[in-house]
């Protein structure tokens, strides 16, 4: 990859791991599923002058759109609003990674290698050895929520393969285009007008800051620039800069907060880590990365 792309892909990392910092901000002034409302509400404004990828139709889009965006982000801040640690949510939330496999294998009949069986046995003993640390400083709540929003996640990714091939920022602009009407709805249902009210005309800064930032560069400058990555290179090149993002998120999570991970947590996070790097990296003897 050429150095100015390199440093491209660790931004994205970046963004992406601070984001998990954002969020815990935005959720000061925003209840979660109306955040969710809101996230997507102005990610779709792109629309006014981004076509409808073709091929893809709206059916599509809504299928895709409510396990990869809906599913995956109400799970995510309302697991995260209800005491899910940001640093520990990034690490969590990646194991989408190997449900993906298991998913793929069952809808798409995709044999998993030996490989991929082996991280993720690695990662389900580093999650369960994870979830034996939660208590008083993270909520059982929390972490299940987390778990779902990962299988939301992985789900919208196995159904995504069924989608002709597209541009990664049109395409996420056009998902988003999905969930606004029908979790604003489910806000007032859930939530109730009076919160979603106060909410609306009286959050800070803070919270709207943190809100354009999970828009504006989390949603639309990282994933264009992801989706341009992938257009250049092979995504076995691109992919694993991904694993940046929870190292990302967990340092911003102590630098922001304070957050301090044990022996037994850091030992199943360590576990859970390399479970999904042995999943997801071309680790083969014929598989090496080119340029």
């Amino acid at each position: 990859m050429r150095p100015l792309h390199i440093a491209l892909a660790f931004l994205v990392a970046v963004i992406w791991g601070a984001n998990f910092v954002v969020i815990k901000l935005a959720l000061t002034g925003f209840p979660p599923i109306l955040l969710t409302a809101l996230r997507f509400t102005l990610a779709c404004l792109p629309v006014l002058f981004i076509p409808r990828p073709a091929g893809i139709g709206f059916k599509q889009l809504a299928l895709v759109s409510t396990f990869l965006f809906t599913g995956h982000y109400i799970f995510l801040f309302m697991g995260m609003d209800r005491g899910m640690a940001p640093g520990l949510a990034s690490i969590v939330l990646q194991c989408q990674a190997f449900l993906t496999m298991l998913f793929a294998a069952g809808m798409l009949g995709e044999r998993p290698k030996a490989q991929q069986l082996a991280g993720a046995g690695i990662a389900a003993v580093g999650l369960a050895v994870t979830g034996s640390t939660v208590g008083l400083d993270v909520t059982w709540i929390g972490f299940v929520l987390t778990l779902l929003a990962a299988a939301s996640w992985a789900m919208g990714n196995v159904l995504m393969r069924r989608l002709p091939p597209t541009p990664t920022l049109p395409l996420m602009v056009w998902l988003s285009t999905v969930p606004p009407l029908p979790v604003f709805a489910l806000s007032l249902l859930v939530e109730g007008p009076d919160r979603v009210w106060a909410a609306l005309t009286g959050f800070s800064w803070t919270a709207g800051l943190s809100l354009l930032y999970i828009v504006c560069l989390s949603t639309l400058v990282a994933f264009g620039i992801w989706g341009m990555l992938l257009r250049e290179y092979k995504a076995g090149v691109v992919a694993p800069f991904s694993l940046l993002v929870p190292v990302t998120g967990t340092v911003a999570a102590h630098l922001a907060f304070g957050e301090t991970f044990g022996p037994l947590r850091l030992l199943g996070m360590a576990l859970l880590f390399v479970g999904i790097v042995i999943t997801i990296l071309p680790l083969g003897k014929r598989q090496v990365a080119t340029v």
